[in-house]
Parts: structure tokens; C-alpha cells; sequence
């Protein structure tokens, strides 16, 4: 048997940034993060790059986190790792470190969906508030954008899901087209916060059900952007407030127009959100909002809204608790389901 209060380290490369997290129950002990700037001067994340940043990160993240938690790798009682989705070179180094430490330290492995572990860091033990089962969590970031009946820590649905794009993605995109420096999503909201949100009226693809599709919504951008730029070159510039807050406006709209289905057709208004882009201001006022209509809402701390290694020491620390160990011989997962 297991024991709970157990320590748990949680390792997140799955994209540009290198965490390690030490968790003691649901207590984080040490949530130690690397950026990576590197990628700025692209305007987006170059996967080689990413994956040798890590190399050179992922030894003194370690260190750090275990400074930081005053304890040794000697107190560890498991080793939770992100085996997917995400880019295969960066999570090669996450996968590979964490496969030689339970190796040399005679430690369990435990192999966590990056996904849910966005979902599950609402139980870090510091949060605002923790959900009650069952819940609907809306998981926005910059490659997923989903709608999640969340039944217990190990069983979850996904009710939605984008069909190409996701909101991250189509908050960077634009933020890019207005050359506005990766990334660009909380810039947006940034300048927003000045902005008209009706000035501007962009459209997105209805689509039936609980998916989403914003494609169409960066296609619509592009070309309104291009007409108005020839007309005047400074047309941006001049309207850079009212454009971000429009385009964070038809985003947020559609995010909280699926996710309200959701919760009347579930009959569930126990609502959390997860994911980068639950760090969007606007995203969290309106969600709050909905608290006067009867929804209990859960918004994540800031520093648990992007990809870290908390996230992925607490949904480590439950399926150690389960006895759902993984396998030296898996291999990472860039395309992993729910």
C-alpha cells in the first residue's frame, strides 16, 4: 500500500518551459519554472531550440526545487512525469530524466496526461477553492481548447474539443498579425482593457455541440487587418485598444456560450477553468459573474494557469495513490488522448 503525504516530484516539459515541483500530500513544497526566451525573437516556440533548452535546464531545476523544499531525492517517494501530449523532442528530455531517476533511485514512476494535470491543479491545496465532484472544467491553452466533465480525480470526459485551432492559438495568431511580440495572448488582454470590445465585430464558425473551431476567426482577422492597412498604414497603431479588445471579446463570447450549454444540459454548475489561457482577465471576470446566476466557479492561481510542474506532482500524486504506476518502456506521447 501506498502511503498518503507521500512526496511526489512532478516534471512538465511538454512544451518551452522546464518545471519541477516537490509535493508533499496535496501541499506544494517547491514549483521551480525555466522560461525559455529564446523563442521570443521567432514569434513562436521552435521545437529545437525548446528541446536543448531543456537539456541545459533540467538539472538545476531539479536542484533548485529541492533547495527550495528542503529535502533530497532520498525523501522522494515517486517520480511523476508529463508522457504527453505536447512536442516529442521536449518531452524525450522530461521523459528520459525521469525514467534515470527512478532508475537510480528505486522510485515508482508514474506517466501523467498533460491535459488533466491542467484540470487536477485545481487540488493543490493553496488554491482559492476545490471543486466538487462532478464537475464541467473548460481547459483553454495554446494547443487545446476543451470542455471537460470531470467525474473523479481518474475519470473524466471530454464533451468538446476544437476541431482545428485553439483560443491560445488564435490570441497569438492575432497578436501576431498586429506584430505584437510572442507571446502575445496576455498582451491582448492587456491593451483590451482600454478597448471598445463592440468596436470591431469578428465572426466564428458555429459549430454544433460542445466543439470549437477558431480558424475561421484568424482567416476573418487577417483579411480585416489587410483591407484596413492598405486604406491606412497606420490603422493598427491607431486602433490597437479597440481591435484587442474586440478580437478578446469573439473569443471569451464563444468560450463561455459552449461551456453555459454545457452546464445546462449537464445540469452541473460546479465550473472550473485550467489551461494558459484561464489567466485571461476578461475570461475569469465573466465566469465570476455567472456565480450570480447560481455557478460555483473555480478560477486556478496565475502560477498554476500555465504549464508547471505542480500540476503534474498532484495528478502524479493521485494515480500513485491508485497504484497506477508507469513502464520504463513507454515512450512519450506527442498526440496523447484523454
Amino acid at each position: 500500500m501506498v502511503q498518503k503525504h507521500s512526496i511526489i516530484i512532478g516534471i512538465e516539459s511538454s512544451c518551452d518551459d522546464t518545471s519541477i515541483a516537490v509535493l508533499k500530500g496535496n501541499k506544494i513544497l517547491a514549483n521551480y519554472v525555466a522560461n525559455q526566451e529564446i523563442h521570443t525573437e521567432f514569434g513562436g516556440v521552435v521545437p529545437e531550440l525548446a528541446s536543448r533548452a531543456h537539456q541545459q535546464n533540467i538539472i538545476p531545476v531539479l536542484q533548485k526545487g529541492l533547495k527550495e523544499a528542503n529535502c533530497s531525492l532520498a525523501d522522494i517517494d515517486a517520480i511523476a512525469y508529463t508522457i504527453g501530449p505536447g512536442l516529442l523532442g521536449s518531452l524525450l528530455v522530461g521523459s528520459s530524466f525521469a525514467k534515470g531517476l527512478s532508475i537510480g533511485l528505486k522510485k515508482p514512476l508514474v506517466e501523467v496526461n498533460h491535459m488533466k494535470a491542467h484540470i487536477l491543479a485545481h487540488f493543490i491545496d493553496d488554491n482559492a477553492s476545490t471543486p466538487k465532484f462532478p464537475f464541467l472544467c473548460l481547459t483553454v491553452s495554446g494547443g487545446h481548447t476543451q470542455i471537460v466533465l470531470v467525474k473523479s480525480a481518474l475519470e473524466m470526459e471530454v464533451l468538446g474539443n476544437t476541431l482545428d485551432d485553439a483560443a491560445g492559438e488564435a490570441f497569438d495568431k492575432a497578436a501576431k498579425m498586429m506584430d505584437l511580440p510572442y507571446p502575445g495572448g496576455p498582451l491582448i488582454d492587456r491593451y483590451a482593457k482600454t478597448g471598445n470590445p463592440k468596436a470591431f465585430p469578428f465572426k466564428v464558425g458555429n459549430i454544433k455541440g460542445y466543439d470549437f473551431s477558431f480558424s475561421g476567426l484568424k482567416t476573418g482577422i487577417l483579411y480585416f487587418l489587410r483591407k484596413n492597412v492598405e486604406q491606412n498604414p497606420d490603422f493598427i497603431q491607431e486602433n490597437l485598444n479597440d481591435i484587442c479588445a474586440s478580437v478578446q471579446h469573439t473569443i471569451v463570447a464563444t468560450l463561455l456560450k459552449k461551456l453555459n450549454q454545457a452546464v445546462e444540459d449537464k445540469n452541473i454548475t460546479e465550473v472550473a477553468i485550467a489551461g494558459g489561457v484561464s489567466a485571461n482577465s476578461e475570461l475569469r471576470k465573466q465566469l465570476k459573474e455567472k456565480e450570480k446566476k447560481g455557478w460555483t466557479v473555480h478560477l486556478p492561481k496565475f502560477e498554476y494557469c500555465t504549464d508547471n510542474g505542480a500540476m503534474i506532482a498532484i495528478a502524479g500524486k493521485f494515480l500513485f495513490e491508485a497504484e497506477q504506476f508507469g513502464d520504463l518502456k513507454n515512450p512519450p506521447s506527442p498526440r496523447l488522448k484523454f
